[in-house]
């Protein structure tokens, strides 16, 4: 939290400004109170008139102060839940593939919307109010001060009494909103996985178990808030007890002072509202105390910022010349071996093909050649040098990857070949037809400009390959990996898409499939047959 407030000091000091500034002037007009109530009970009309017009400019004022105020928060806010935003993306950057893949999308969601929302919440506006609660205080004491010293003594004598009472509730309220983050981000999850799952439950005439899942995920988002509503209730009324307890004190040592004659009577006007201001200063300041330590939670998981230098590695990229090699690679998902003591080489400007049942291990050959799968044994090389000297990003400037699930983002076919970066209309044309995209653009009434819908789902499942197939090839990968990158082609169409890969001579290919035809095969420089139990056979055309 810290870290961003003084990142964004400029905006943040102006918010604590108009906020001191707001709290100066309430205590300014209860002054102003006390001048009106002492001219009119000696029936001094003139000067009751002065003080009432001085009240009005006073009071407009504090209005314009309190709108600047609120404006600049707001403003503030934004700018903060931005940058925390910005740093949870550079978070998820930082994770590996496996830990990534580790938590459903869901519940990323959920940091970015309901995380974001909790801490704007219990923190950064919390953070805001107490700066005003304390200048509230500090304005308050003050001008007790200068009325009678016995009043500020009462005044910092509650401050102390409101200042460690919240100690109680702390560690409790930041647990819950620990808990609160945790149990909510679970719910979300829970409803994406339902709505995921919408056209099954329909199709089965499900619906009575849809609307009976979805109440519960509801309630399962609702319930943390409610408990942490709750509690931050209790603790709140606790601690507006004892805030009354003490003004009532204070209104008894007023009346005291007013009686010996020690302050004029006129002050009972003002001075019980700055001496509540003490106190409710300090009870309302208590409360965003416990507010701030519940938001704590929600920033454990930013575990990087923008500021934060990438990790230097001490290999200097070169392109990989000659081949890759993978010798003795054995991977485990976590107690299930998938590939045991395999030795692969592939080389630079020939095409591969890698083949066998579902579950062997050809997908997680292609991801440790990616380097998303680092915790493996053995060594992949690089023109003899270990893969692990080089960054992901390093490995993905010339490597190119497409996954049998092609994904498209919800704008053009345009923008999910280019990724937006500006290509030629030559080089665009090219990987049109390299991927056979070019006679599906003819059909559409907008072309390249078509939209493909959340998922791609305005798309069939072989255009989709395609537009995945143009966006590797437009991107100049010089080695690409297909993960049955042409599955949902017809035959027609792959043998076009597949023609154009194993024709293009600068292009290293290794390509994933369950089977190939034996006139596809020979087209192959080598073809790697893998088999259950991670038994690999090499097969040579």
């Amino acid at each position: 939290m810290s870290h961003y407030l003084r990142k964004n000091w400029k905006i943040t000091s102006a918010v604590c400004f108009f906020q001191i500034t707001e709290w100066g002037l309430q205590a300014l007009l209860q002054i102003l109170l006390i001048q009106q109530f002492d001219s009119a009970m000696n029936f001094d009309f003139k000067r009751f008139t002065f003080w009432i017009i001085i009240s009005l400019i006073s009071w407009g004022i504090y209005f314009i102060v309190c709108a600047l105020q609120e404006c600049t928060q707001a403003k503030a806010v934004r700018i903060l839940n931005n940058q925390v935003r910005h740093d949870l993306y550079i978070s998820l950057l930082h994770k590996k593939h496996q830990e990534y893949h580790s938590q459903d999308s869901g519940e990323y969601i959920s940091w970015m919307t309901n995380n974001i929302k909790q801490i704007e919440t219990l923190a950064w506006n919390p953070f805001f109010d107490c700066v005003g609660r304390v200048a509230q205080v500090l304005w308050s004491i003050f001008v007790l001060f200068k009325i009678h010293w016995s009043l500020m003594i009462a005044s910092l004598v509650s401050a102390a009494i409101m200042w460690s009472f919240p100690k109680l509730f702390e560690k409790k309220m930041e647990q819950i909103g620990k808990n609160c983050s945790d149990k909510q981000a679970i719910a979300i999850s829970r409803l994406k996985d339902l709505l995921s799952g919408f056209d099954v439950l329909r199709c089965f005439n499900k619906t009575e178990q849809f609307i009976k899942k979805g109440d519960s995920a509801s309630d399962q988002v609702e319930e943390p808030a409610y408990h942490l509503s709750c509690t931050s209730s209790i603790n709140g009324c606790s601690m507006g007890y004892v805030s009354v307890v003490i003004q009532i004190l204070s209104d008894i040592l007023i009346v005291a002072l007013a009686f010996q004659g020690k302050i004029m009577p006129a002050v009972l006007a003002g001075s019980s509202n700055l001496f509540a201001g003490v106190a409710n200063g300090l009870n309302k300041f208590s409360t965003l105390r416990l507010s701030i330590a519940a938001s704590r939670p929600y920033f454990e998981k930013i575990t990087a910022h923008d500021t934060e230098k990438p990790k230097k590695y001490q290999e200097k990229w070169e392109p990989i010349q000659n081949a890759i090699t993978m010798e003795n690679i054995s991977f485990s998902y976590e107690q299930k071996p998938i590939l045991k003591d395999m030795n692969l080489q592939f080389e630079i400007g020939k095409k591969y093909a890698i083949t066998g049942p579902s579950g062997c291990g050809k997908s997680t050959l292609l991801k440790i050649l990616l380097g998303w799968l680092p915790e493996y044994n053995g060594k992949v090389l690089l023109d003899g040098k270990d893969s692990r000297s080089y960054s992901v990003e390093q490995l993905q400037e010339q490597i190119g990857y497409i996954e049998q699930n092609v994904f498209l983002f919800n704008t053009t076919i345009r923008e999910n070949i280019t990724l937006g970066e500006p290509f030629s209309d030559e080089q665009l044309q090219k990987a049109l037809n390299d991927s056979s995209l070019s006679n599906d653009l003819a059909s559409m009434p907008d072309g390249l400009d078509t939209v493909v819908g959340e998922e791609g789902r305005n798309l069939s499942g072989g255009q989709k390959q395609r537009v995945a197939i143009a966006r590797a090839l437009i991107h100049n990968r010089s080695i690409l990996l297909v993960d049955e990158g042409t599955s949902a082609l017809d035959k027609n169409n792959a043998d076009v898409v597949e023609r154009s890969l194993l024709n293009n001579s600068e292009l290293t290919l290794i390509l994933i499939s369950h089977h190939l035809s034996p006139e596809r095969m020979n087209q192959f420089d080598k073809v790697y047959h893998l088999k259950p139990l991670n038994d690999i056979i090499n097969q040579s055309n």
